[in-house]
């Protein structure tokens, strides 16, 4: 049981006192709820009695560290490379102009980082532009990958502490490990199968496949609530209505809790507000801080209220509070507003710095000016060296406190012991019967029918086709229609249209008995076909309840989690 906000928030502050005045002895140290601990090949801190709570091994283990390891704890870049230690020469050359090392456990060891990201992207991840290397090739990969760089972590005076290994692998456009590996359908599917069950059963499929590979920090759940047509964030939200994405996002956060992965809900205070992309621009919120607190703030609530253990903060300019400064840089949006006024303890971690909002400042003045706001993650610097060289710099003229770096590595250092202790899965549960079952009991209680018939809307033959190629859609659909008894031929017959991401319009097939959406369910509004359907999602568990549904097997019960203009949300839900 966790004690309340507030007197944990006090018994932070004056851990911090101490530490900062070379004493660990204290009052009673905040306890975090409890959770199931990740994979890590660490142990306890030296001389930390094994039965300590998280806070009380964290603040012990914070007030040995050097100013070097203070600020290395606060870092989580990315690398080059798809191992800790051998890397191929463009790989090196990478990691020599972000960081002046070869590889990744290099820059682990020289830096004395209290973390790392892992990047890799896909055709229709909309974050594609701001990754520039890949580390995820397959399980088995990541795993040695992970465990090479636990290697070089555990060396480090701050090695008694788990390394903290994070990605984005949020499920639907932007999944970064996407072989060999169970796909949940998109969070969008998510939300408009209204489930919150069904999420949290899915999530914690995921969260054990991720712990088995040695992840132990997932991006992940999106907490906007789409209140603008935002190509940047679409299907990777739960809805536009905050009352029934909250109980999703909670849902996640517990799923992927349950096995011992981290939850750091995003993008704080809700990217979903503004269709424009804090990739490259510095997005406008304009709604009014009434309506911030009605539309934006409950999925984060409802997180933070599951325990979520991270807050990822979000490169926009929110003018009811702090207007001109980034959210990521503004104290009044989270130390005053996510910490003081809706109570969260956890760690705060800033998006990509590498990203076009944040790169207004050097690495390393961006770096101070995150902490000072109240991150305690700086995540994707565009250069290692200049934000560690910067960090450094302000903590000696002390524009960056002592107190402020203690206090967010004791955060970060308290989410890692709540993280330890648990082994790794093996690899051979991934993608296995029970995770699939669960992905498919939620893709197939989302598929929805905007008009039409509900259920039965084919008998073959039928003729698959799709926009934009998508062969291996049409093939899953294919074969999922097959093994439901339905006779699929190459043309003719039945057409059942697939539009994706990105599609419009022109995309549509005026001639289709069936036209189906498989990421936002805009498009539809301008479809011809008498049956129109939704699956927010193309991934095999989707494409097999779509399957399910046209062949009369099972009831669509999905409802669209985003208005469609002229349709209804369903027309089959009673």
């Amino acid at each position: 049981m966790s004690i309340s906000p507030r007197r944990s928030a006090v018994a932070l502050a004056a851990l911090t006192a101490l530490l900062v005045s070379g004493c660990s002895d204290g009052p009673d140290r905040p306890r975090p709820a409890p959770s199931s601990p990740a994979p890590s090949s660490a142990g306890p801190a030296p001389s930390d009695p094994p039965a300590a709570d998280p806070a009380a091994r964290a603040t012990a283990l914070a007030g040995t560290l050097s100013d070097e390891d203070l600020v290395g704890q606060v870092l989580m870049p990315y690398a080059y490379g798809s191992s800790a230690t051998e890397v191929s020469a463009g790989s090196a050359a990478g990691n020599r102009a972000l960081a002046g090392v070869d590889t990744p456990a290099e820059m682990v060891a020289k830096y004395r980082l209290g973390g790392l990201i892992l990047v890799g992207f896909s055709a229709d991840d909309p974050t594609s532009g701001n990754q520039a290397t890949t580390n995820v090739d397959n399980p088995k990969q990541v795993r040695a990958l992970t465990d090479g760089l636990r290697a070089a972590a555990g060396k480090l005076p701050a090695g008694g502490a788990p390394f903290l290994i994070g990605t984005d692998q949020e499920y639907g456009v932007v999944t970064r490990i996407t072989d060999g590996v169970t796909l949940l359908p998109s969070p969008l599917a998510a939300g408009a199968a209204g489930n919150p069950a069904l999420t949290e059963a899915a999530w914690r499929a995921a969260g054990a496949e991720l712990a088995a590979m040695g992840i132990n920090l997932d991006f992940a759940p999106v907490a906007d609530v789409l209140a603008a047509r935002s190509t940047v964030i679409g299907s990777r939200s739960f809805g536009a209505d905050p009352a029934t994405a909250s109980p999703q996002v909670a849902g996640a956060v517990r799923g992927l809790q349950a096995e011992g992965v981290g939850a750091a809900v995003k993008h704080f205070p809700g990217h979903g507000l503004s269709a424009e992309d804090s990739h490259t621009e510095l997005p406008v919120i304009k709604q009014s801080r009434a309506e911030l607190d009605r539309l934006a703030f409950p999925p984060f609530r409802a997180g933070i209220g599951a325990g979520a253990m991270a807050v990822m903060s979000a490169h926009l300019d929110v003018k009811a509070v702090d207007p001109g400064t980034p959210a990521t840089f503004s104290r009044k949006l989270l130390t005053d507003v996510l910490r003081g006024q809706m109570g969260f303890q956890g760690v705060v971690i800033t998006d990509g710095m590498n990203m076009a909002p944040a790169k207004k400042w050097s690495p390393g003045e961006a770096a101070v000016r995150a902490l000072n706001a109240g991150n305690d993650l700086i995540l994707m610097t565009p250069n290692v060296k200049q934000a560690y060289d910067g960090l450094l710099a302000a903590l000696k003229d002390g524009s960056l406190p002592r107190a402020r770096l203690v206090e967010a590595v004791t955060r970060v250092l308290t989410m890692k012991f709540r993280l330890a202790g648990r082994d790794a899965p093996a690899l051979s549960t991934l993608d296995g019967a029970a995770h699939r079952k669960a992905a498919d009991d939620l893709a197939t209680a989302a598929v929805t029918v905007l008009r039409g018939k509900c259920g039965g809307a084919v008998s073959g033959p039928v003729s698959v086709t799709s926009s934009g190629g998508r062969e291996r859609t049409r093939k899953l659909l294919t074969e999922a229609l097959t093994a439901a008894g339905v006779k699929v031929v190459p043309s003719g017959g039945t057409v059942v249209h697939l539009v994706g991401y990105g599609d419009g319009a022109k995309d549509l097939r005026a001639d289709a008995a069936v036209t189906v959406a498989m990421d936002m369910p805009y498009v539809l509004s301008g479809a011809k076909s008498p049956t129109l359907m939704a699956t927010y999602s193309s991934t095999r568990a989707s494409m097999a309840g779509l399957a399910a549904v046209l062949a009369g097997k099972a009831r669509p019960a999905g409802r669209s989690p985003v208005p469609v203009s002229g349709l209804p949300a369903t027309t089959c839900r009673t």
